[in-house]
């Protein structure tokens, strides 16, 4: 049985994926709640939002990802960082999964990736839950309904939850798995319902496509100034850096909050939606994003609620510090209609440095622009995991190396490469801690971080006073209206200055050693940075 549009020619027993009971194609987003409220996945919040737990699972398994090592890709993935999978032990994994398919009831999404048509991807997502298809339709770029008529995918990505692999006949890790087959256009998920799989999915596929075609796939916000696209900043950066907050400035036009691409033809965002973290989210600090929480068919993902009133409680991280909200591109009154951006002017790398050393903003050359891209730095703070009692350096190459297929210098040199190009400013700016390290210090002042981004992108931070960091040989600047200017310098806003530069030399040596593994591939310049 089936139900929806679809291309008569392209329904799933064309791709040999037979005997399922009931499919569900492209339904839009009110039959996709009846049918996960008639399945008992969730239920209905405030303002028609969609209530939903994950599980076991709460965030992304990376250590549960593998790349088939296929002929066709052996020589180009960067497998120190991508588990890999035998072809053989991926055709029993989909042949399990298919025959755990047979008979039962799914739910297919014929999708877009990108929002340049000229170098987008067409994704058949099939989910085991109703709400899967909801969230991804948020997340990726709708077809007109029209357009399905003669829809055929570039890859397909099977999700069900339910089926659990088997390490000794899939050659996988436990019996959840995420497993990418380049050759055979097919991802297959099983074993976890957090739902963020299945996005990061789509990003990992156009981390490996798109390269090849000189462009370059960013783990990253992106706006433009209102009216003027060719006045385009993006922001790289990790989670809980603010590549959300910080792009969402009701003064630019919003193209996107997390993935996008750099052509010849200019920036341009892979997704359709967003999918913001709502730990402490506040109406006051981000009222638009905060107004999503209440909006039609806006998931909302692992938190805890009143049950008589359906009040969320944006404190209560019982279930996971990682609690999220999905929602379309559009309910952000200034988000672009197109998707679409100019070459980025400036170029923003976001780190949260919890060892309160980096000053709140510096400018770079694009030889440090591209050692601090593939340094990708942030930090981990005590309470964040199990056993972390001080801060913990993470380096996530390019901002995103759990999605990153191919070794990081390709993706550097791509950066290289159009900033030398197209002349982007390039700016490390830190969200983190001020004054001392986390647990002395303080977080830096939102409105501080938002006025030195603001005299960056409007051009006026170029013409301040700048002095050479000592520790990292970057520019920052002396003073900025609106900004303390002893905030400028690290070392002026701890009271023990020796306990500052014991702390800037230890930071400063957990750079030299992680950025030890690029050195044979790099240029002399950036080799030159690194060393100092």
């Amino acid at each position: 049985m089936t139900s929806g549009r679809v291309n008569p020619n392209f329904r799933l027993e064309d791709q040999g994926i037979e005997g399922i009971g009931t499919v569900h194609y492209n339904l839009i987003e009110p039959a996709l709640m009846q049918a996960a409220v008639k399945r008992g996945e969730g239920q209905i919040g405030k303002g028609g939002t969609f209530l939903v737990t994950t599980g076991k699972y709460t965030g992304r398994s990376p250590k549960d990802k593998h790349v088939v090592k296929t002929e066709g890709v052996a020589d180009k993935i960067w497998w120190d960082n991508n588990a890999p999978m035998e072809p053989a032990a991926f055709d029993v994994l989909e042949a399990d999964m298919l025959e755990h398919m047979k008979g039962g009831e799914y739910f297919v999404q014929d999708l877009v990736g990108g929002a340049d048509p000229t170098c987008s991807i067409k994704v058949r997502m099939v989910t085991e839950l109703a709400w899967h298809g909801l969230f991804i339709r948020h997340l990726l770029r709708r077809p007109d309904r029209a357009e399905l008529d003669d829809f055929v995918a570039d890859f397909t990505i099977i999700n069900c939850p339910d089926f659990k692999a088997d390490p000794a006949k899939h050659g996988c890790r436990t019996d959840t798995v995420i497993a990418l087959n380049f050759d055979k256009k097919m991802i297959l998920i099983g074993g976890t319902e957090y739902a963020g799989e299945n996005k990061k999915s789509v990003f990992t596929l156009l981390n490996y496509l798109l390269p090849e075609q000189g462009i370059m796939p960013m783990h990253c916000s992106a706006n433009h100034a209102i009216g003027n696209p060719v006045d385009t900043a993006v922001f790289f950066g990790l989670s809980g850096t603010g590549k959300t907050t910080l792009s969402a400035d009701p003064k630019r036009t919003l193209i996107g909050d997390d993935e996008h691409g750099w052509s010849d033809r200019g920036t341009f965002n892979f997704e359709g939606g967003c999918y913001a973290k709502t730990i402490s989210l506040s109406a006051k600090a981000e009222p638009e994003i905060y107004a999503t929480t209440q909006k039609f068919g806006t998931v909302i993902e692992n938190m805890v609620f009143d049950e008589e009133t359906f009040d969320l409680d944006f404190e209560d991280d019982s279930l996971t510090a990682n609690m999220r909200c999905a929602y379309p591109l559009e309910y952000i009154s200034n988000a672009s209609d197109t998707g679409l951006g100019g070459h980025p002017k400036n170029i923003i790398m976001l780190t949260c440095d919890a060892f309160g050393v980096l000053p709140p903003i510096a400018r770079l050359t694009p030889a440090q622009a591209m050692y601090h891209f593939l340094s990708g730095f942030t930090s981990k703070v005590a309470g964040t995991e199990r056993g972390v009692t001080e801060p913990e350096p993470t380096f996530s190459t390019c901002f995103g190396a759990p999605f990153m297929p191919r070794r990081p210098e390709v993706y550097g040199n791509l950066l290289r490469d159009k900033i030398a190009t197209h002349g982007a400013t390039c700016w490390l700016v830190n969200t983190g801690w001020t004054g001392g390290a986390y647990g002395t210090g303080s977080r830096m002042p939102i409105r501080a971080t938002r006025a030195l981004l603001t005299a960056a992108l409007d051009g006026s931070l170029s013409e301040a006073e700048f002095r050479k960091d000592p520790n990292f040989g970057f520019e920052v600047p002396v003073a900025v209206q609106g900004v303390a200017e002893v905030l400028l310098d690290p070392r002026r806003t701890w009271e023990d200055k020796s306990a500052y530069d014991a702390q800037a030399a230890k930071l400063v040596q957990m750079f030299a050693d992680n950025f030890e593994q690029y050195v044979p591939y790099i240029d002399d310049d950036v080799k030159a940075v690194a060393i100092g």
